[in-house]
């Protein structure tokens, strides 16, 4: 409980700082259909004070809360693919993920023409675009490598994806 939800409770200072350094997510989306990640039950991994981890696995552990919401409202013959917001670097289809503390984060994939790629980025200029590309024509379903990745921070991979 905060000061914000009861005005006629007061918190010690612990309390506050205790409450300011636990995470929370907060959306609200015009199309009130629209799944947003702050309705999703967080992991532990995501309760956890944020001042208890590096920057990397920080900004790791929300992309993949950010992805795996991002694959829900897809389509059988959609998969998840970021663009980089202020680069000509194209879009790439998200294969992977990870983070090397205290401060990057790389991502794994490849293009719409196929070619391997690897994004090493720091996260004070992390800005990526999440975006839905059609399923690569050889495969049968599509890739949804947010409930993979979902595995990795304790939350479980539904029985239909």
């Amino acid at each position: 409980m905060t000061i914000r939800d009861q005005h006629d409770q007061i918190e010690t200072s612990a309390e506050y700082a205790e409450a300011a350094a636990i995470p929370m997510i907060h959306e609200v989306h015009a199309d009130p259909s629209t799944a947003a990640a702050s309705e999703a039950k967080l992991p532990p991994a995501l309760m956890e004070p944020s001042s208890h981890k590096s920057p990397a696995r920080w900004a790791y552990e929300r992309m993949i809360l950010y992805i795996q919401n991002f694959e829900k409202q897809l389509n059988s013959d959609q998969e998840v693919a970021m663009g980089f917001t202020g680069s000509n670097a194209g879009v790439i289809r998200i294969e992977g993920l990870g983070y090397f503390d205290p401060d990057i984060l790389t991502f794994y994939g490849s293009t719409e023409d196929g070619a391997k790629t690897q994004l090493v980025q720091h996260v004070s200029q992390l800005n990526v675009m999440l975006r839905a590309m059609p399923t690569q024509t050889e495969v049968i379903e599509p890739n949804r490598i947010g409930f993979k990745l979902a595995r990795d921070i304790g939350i479980e991979e539904p029985a239909t994806s």
